[in-house]
Parts: C-alpha cells; sequence; structure tokens
C-alpha cells in the first residue's frame, strides 16, 4: 500500500490521478475554479496549490501522487496564493454582482467570502465588452469570464463541437466562439452544457422569467403550463433537497399560486410521441427503409444531426418532441373546446434544457405567426420566479395536475433519462404487436455509459438498438454507422450526459452523481405508476378517437410530426483577400460535407490561381460556410450562381471556366435553371 499524509493525517493511495483527489479524500474541500471532475485537467487557475515538502507550491488538481508525499494545505503562503488569485480575478470582472444573474450562486463571489477577501487592491476593469445575447438560449458576457476554460472543454471534449475557444495572447487572451462571431451565429447547438460548468456569470440561461410574468398578469390570456418529467426530480435541489426528490405536487401547487390557468403534464406528450414514434418505427422496419431510425425528442442532437450530418435527415424521426407536440395540441385542439383562440392561449414549457428554448422559436413551429410554445423556463429559472413569488415551497400541499392532460405513464415519465425514450417506444411496440412479455421494463437499455447496445426480442421480430448521450458519444456512432462499421433498427440519441436530467437548464452542480440520482427519481416514479406502457393512456387513446383518427394518420402528421432539413454551421462569409470597389464575389464552401470532399484545398488553390492570373483586386475570394448543396460535392459561388461538383484536381480548370470566363465575359457560365449546376453535367450539354 501507498500511503501521503495530508496535514497530519495519513491517507491511503487507492486509484486517486492527482493530489486533489486525496485531499478531498482527507475530508479537506480545497477551492478550485478550472477544475472539473469530468473534464482534463487544466491547472490554471492554481486555486487548489498547496505545499508538499521537497517539492513546494504545486497545483493539486495537476500533481499525481506517491508514496510518502507530505502534504500542507492551509499554510500562510498557500493562504496568501488563493487570496491574490481571487483579487486578480476580481479586478478583471465586471463587478455588478448584485444585478448579475449568477449573484448568490456564483463560485467567484462565494470564495471571495470564504477566504476573506474584503478589498481588492488591484484596479478595476476599465473596458466593457459588449454582452451576446442573439443566441435564443445562451447569454454570453465576456466581462465576467475568469477563463477558467471549463465551457470550452466540455464543448469540445463532451459534445465534440468546440463552438467555444481561448483567443488571443497574454493579456488580451478571451474566450470567444470562432471568428469574433456572437454565440448564434455559430455551430453552438444551445444545450447548454457550457451553462451547467461555468462558475461565474460569463454563461448563463437567456431568462424568459419577465416575459411569464407579463403573461400572468394579462387577464387576456390563458396562461397553460407544462412541466417536463426531468424537472420534477431537480426542482427540489434549489429548496435544499436532494437530487432525486420527487417533488410533483408541490411544483404543480406552486404554479397555481403564482397564477396558471392550467398546469398540464409534459408526460402526456411524451406518451403522445412514443405511440407516434413507435408506429413510424414498426413502419419502417416492416419496409427495411430509413433504417436505423434516430430519435428526435432532443433539440441540440437535432440541430447537431441538421449541421454535421445533413446527409441522416432521412433516418431521423419526423415526430415533434414532446413539448412542441404538447403546444400543438393545446393550440389545435384543447383552446377550441374551450372556445380560445390560439392567439389568447399562453404555453409556458418548463425544461430541465436551454435547447427547448431555441426549438419553441424555430419556424417549423409557429403557425400565422402564433408560436404553439410562447415561453420556456428552465429548472433554474422556474426555481428563480417562486423566490420572486415568495412561495415557500416546503409548507406547500401538493395538487394533482390538471385534466385532460394529467393523465400519464411511467413510460412517459421515463423519458426523461438517457434510455428512457427508446423503452418508451420498446413497450409501445410490444403492446402494438400484442406480445405479452411479463415485464414491460427493458433494463438493457438503461445505464450512464455514453454508448449502450442492446438487443431485444419481440416475439419473433429481433431489434438491435443503441443508446448515446454527449454529443462527442453521438458523433462516434453516427461515424460508424456510415461506415457500415455498426447497424441498428432504432438509436435514441440525446445530447446531454445523462439525457435530460443532466440538461443546461438544471440546478448546479449538474454532474454525474446529481444526474444519476435524478434518474433514479424517474425510475421510481415510473414503478410507481399505475400504467406503465404509454399504449395504455387513455387521455391518448381519446384524443386520436376524437380528433387523430389512429396513429400515422395524415392528421396526426400534420399536428405531431415536422420534417428537418441542413443548416449552416456558421452565419457569413469569411473575407480571404483584399479587393476593389464592383470586384467579382467568388465563394467556397467550406462547411462540414464540403470540407470532407477536399473544399479547403479548392479555396488554397484559388487562392494561389488569383496570383498566378493577376486578378487579385479583381475577385472578392470568400470562405462562406454553406451553400446548401452538401449532396453534390464541394461547391462554389461566382456572382450569383452556383457551381457544384468542384475538387482540388478539376479546381485550376473550374477557375479558368468560371471565374476567369466571368471576368472575361461579365457572366457566369452556370448553364441551370435554377442556377445551379454540376460540372459532369456541365460537359455534357458542351
Amino acid at each position: 500500500m501507498a500511503y501521503v499524509t495530508v496535514d497530519g493525517e495519513t491517507v491511503e493511495i487507492d486509484g486517486e490521478k492527482n493530489v486533489l483527489e486525496l485531499v478531498r479524500k482527507a475530508g479537506i474541500e480545497l477551492p478550485t475554479f478550472c477544475y472539473h471532475s469530468e473534464l482534463s485537467v487544466y491547472g490554471a487557475c492554481r486555486m487548489c496549490s498547496v505545499e508538499v515538502d521537497n517539492m513546494g507550491l504545486v497545483a493539486a488538481c495537476s500533481t499525481p501522487p506517491a508514496d510518502g508525499m507530505v502534504i500542507h494545505t492551509n499554510t500562510k503562503r498557500t493562504q496568501r496564493l488563493r487570496k491574490m488569485v481571487v483579487e486578480l480575478l476580481l479586478a478583471n470582472h465586471h463587478r455588478d454582482c448584485t444585478t448579475c444573474d449568477k449573484n448568490g450562486a456564483c463560485k467567484l463571489q462565494s470564495l471571495a467570502y470564504q477566504l476573506g477577501v474584503r478589498k481588492v487592491r488591484f484596479g478595476e476593469r476599465k473596458e466593457i465588452l459588449p454582452i451576446d445575447d442573439d443566441n435564443p438560449s445562451i447569454v454570453r458576457d465576456p466581462n465576467k469570464c475568469i477563463l477558467c476554460g471549463d465551457c470550452v472543454r466540455v464543448c469540445s471534449e463532451i459534445q465534440g463541437i468546440g463552438a467555444l475557444d481561448f483567443v488571443g495572447r497574454g493579456a488580451d487572451t478571451c474566450v470567444s466562439p470562432a471568428f469574433g462571431r456572437k454565440l448564434g451565429e455559430v455551430e453552438c447547438v444551445n444545450c447548454g452544457q457550457c451553462v451547467a460548468v461555468c462558475p461565474t456569470g460569463a454563461l448563463t440561461g437567456k431568462s424568459e422569467v419577465e416575459a411569464v410574468w407579463n403573461a400572468v398578469s394579462d387577464p387576456s390570456k390563458v396562461v397553460v403550463a407544462q412541466i417536463a418529467p426531468a424537472v420534477r426530480v431537480a426542482l427540489g435541489e434549489i429548496f435544499g433537497k436532494k437530487p432525486g426528490e420527487l417533488e410533483t405536487g408541490r411544483i404543480v401547487a406552486a404554479l397555481k399560486k403564482v397564477g396558471f390557468t392550467k398546469v398540464f403534464d409534459t408526460v402526456f406528450a411524451a406518451d403522445l410521441t412514443a405511440v407516434e414514434e413507435c408506429d413510424e418505427f414498426l413502419r419502417r422496419l416492416a419496409k427495411h427503409e430509413r433504417l436505423p431510425q434516430f430519435t428526435s425528442c432532443c433539440p441540440g442532437w437535432v440541430k447537431f444531426a441538421e449541421q454535421h450530418y445533413p446527409e441522416i435527415l432521412d433516418n431521423v424521426s419526423t415526430c415533434k418532441s414532446p413539448q412542441q407536440m404538447f403546444g400543438s395540441v393545446i393550440k389545435k385542439f384543447y383552446g377550441k373546446e374551450l372556445g380560445i383562440e390560439p392567439k389568447d392561449i399562453f404555453v409556458v414549457s418548463i425544461m430541465p434544457c436551454t435547447a427547448k428554448k431555441f426549438e419553441a422559436k424555430r419556424p417549423e413551429f409557429t403557425e400565422d405567426g402564433i408560436p404553439d410554445v410562447d415561453a420556456v423556463l428552465s429548472t433554474s429559472e422556474l426555481g428563480l420566479l417562486l423566490k420572486q413569488a415568495g412561495i415557500v415551497f416546503d409548507e406547500l400541499e401538493g395538487q394533482a395536475f390538471d385534466r385532460p392532460f394529467g393523465l400519464t405513464t411511467g413510460g412517459g415519465v421515463i423519458f426523461g433519462v438517457t434510455g428512457g425514450v427508446a423503452e418508451a417506444v420498446l413497450r409501445t411496440a410490444a403492446a402494438a404487436l400484442k406480445i405479452d412479455l411479463g415485464c414491460v421494463e427493458f433494463k438493457e437499455v438503461r445505464g450512464f455509459q455514453g454508448l449502450r447496445e442492446a438487443t431485444v426480442l419481440l416475439g419473433d421480430v429481433e431489434l438491435n438498438l443503441a443508446v448515446v448521450h454527449g454529443l462527442g458519444n453521438v458523433r462516434k456512432l453516427v461515424d460508424a454507422v456510415r461506415r457500415g462499421e455498426a447497424k441498428y433498427d432504432l438509436i435514441e440519441v440525446m445530447a446531454c450526459p445523462g439525457g435530460c436530467v443532466g440538461g443546461g437548464g438544471q440546478p448546479q452542480p449538474n454532474d454525474t452523481e446529481s444526474r444519476k440520482a435524478r434518474g433514479k427519481g424517474l425510475y421510481l416514479s415510473d414503478r410507481m405508476a399505475q400504467l406503465r406502457s404509454p399504449s395504455e393512456n387513455l387521455a391518448v387513446t381519446k384524443l386520436y378517437e376524437t380528433y387523430l383518427n389512429e396513429p400515422g394518420s395524415e392528421l396526426a402528421h400534420e399536428v405531431l410530426h415536422t420534417n428537418y432539413g441542413p443548416r449552416r454551421r456558421i452565419s457569413g462569409d469569411i473575407k480571404i483577400n483584399d479587393t476593389s470597389p464592383g470586384a467579382l464575389d467568388v465563394s467556397v464552401c467550406v462547411g462540414t460535407g464540403c470540407y470532407l470532399r477536399g473544399s479547403y484545398d479548392v479555396l488554397q488553390a484559388f487562392t494561389e490561381l488569383s496570383d498566378r492570373d493577376d486578378v487579385v483586386g479583381k475577385i472578392n475570394l470568400k470562405a462562406t460556410f454553406c451553400l446548401e448543396h452538401c449532396e453534390n460535392g464541394v461547391s462554389i459561388k461566382v456572382g450569383d450562381k452556383i457551381v457544384t461538383g468542384v475538387t482540388p484536381e478539376n479546381a485550376e480548370q473550374i477557375f479558368g471556366e468560371q471565374v476567369i470566363a466571368n471576368l472575361e465575359t461579365g457572366r457566369a457560365s452556370c448553364l441551370c435553371s435554377s442556377g445551379c449546376v454540376s460540372t459532369d453535367e456541365e460537359k455534357t450539354r458542351r
């Protein structure tokens, strides 16, 4: 056995990777900013510095333990160093704490108090940078960033996107989206995992609390709430409860006291989603077409697919998410029953997810200028709203959901945890195929591993399933499917680690243990439910009988389904060369599809050819991020005309035929009526 000594106490080394873990094992909570147990070690903030005999001051997070180490955590030097670090951070921090969204929950604020920092000896920040609030889900305030790098690493290492990164050097270093763009202009999928790890107010969810208060105060509005499954096992944390404790009844009671007209359960719509998605899956399975079927409940995943894998969109289920199904049903059917116009119904979704804010604003979910969902509150925002209302949460007596959208099943409840959607679809499929399995639970798809595979037998039908969460894992899985290395019938995808229980709008800490506890609470709720399969939901059955006819009907598709298309990863263009007024615009697409087919080599070739042919200043050469012809190879745009099928090998020929010829004749040689022609078609027509 190997041991270290921490402040005089002997501690055994048992697989711990760094000194910090051993110090915490000894019951001492060292302060940290840049350390996160689920991310790579960064070791930049030095808040966790300790003194080690014969080594001096070291960062505990990045120092591996060794037998015989003698560690001191609270010497004068370490205390002085930590206070100095906090003072330096505060000196470069916009200290508007009283009006900050993270006031009372800011790690920098709490550590300043804990370490006794009552005065900052350094000057205050002079330059105030603009706040980036164009993103529908996330607000970025660079003035409050402490360069801990947690957002950079979670976006890159866990989500595999890299929408944020370090820019500049020395004192000019900052965290920013690519090319100085706003967060809403780059490939951010709105998942909010950066918000979940940010220790200050640099990244926060975009609040819609004020919009909800305005609606509640408007006598002309009927304000309806829907509550997602993962909210009921997390809201209690804001009021001192443990993760996973079910607070469904109190949440309903609290919303009634706030002034909501009706409070419904999103689980009803989850049951409806399971029925529709199961019907769609069984139809595809019977025809052996568009398999594997990917689930579509997660808006972060759908946007990721639109941006990175548009070629698989036909495999994504056309079902709307439960949030959007609920909004559609309320506006189209429930309002009519009450004699209320859709414009007078204000639907508020209470979700664990920041991406749901983006989803609610998608044009696909707005009809005649009226959105199906009017506002989305995260779990954290709901906690704030209840505190603003002065509600003493612990003293509330629970109430039941309103009818008819309060009747739910356990299958819909588990939508909130990774594997839950797949299990709900399997339960529904078993009922549709009239197979009595004796037990409705499919534990093969449960767990918190990033990727899980399962083979399930439904009668004579053998189904191969995959469950994946965290977009970094999703990318690996989709790439394997595209290469033919993995074959599945159904794939459940969730953008956030753990599924919705780990959504970006959940209370902090939003770590693995909290996510597992919340998931455990949802499975407990499922076991306690009288109805377990979504097909048993009588309210769903009545909805079909009254309005929709049957699953997969024409009206069901109109109300409950949608379609998605390719999406630009980054908005706008990047200028490559200097130009003169009236220069010819020449753009090379460097979006994902074109990038993989060699667009950067094409761009490099065009740059060299413009020098060789002495057309610098006559053309405005740019890189653009999507010309939306991904299936036809590298695309370029010359003037107003798009040409596809460009390769590094034919780049010189195309430059001469399209760019030089255009400069000489004043027109592009694009031949198709739509303004787009492939190079092979052009040769044939000539």
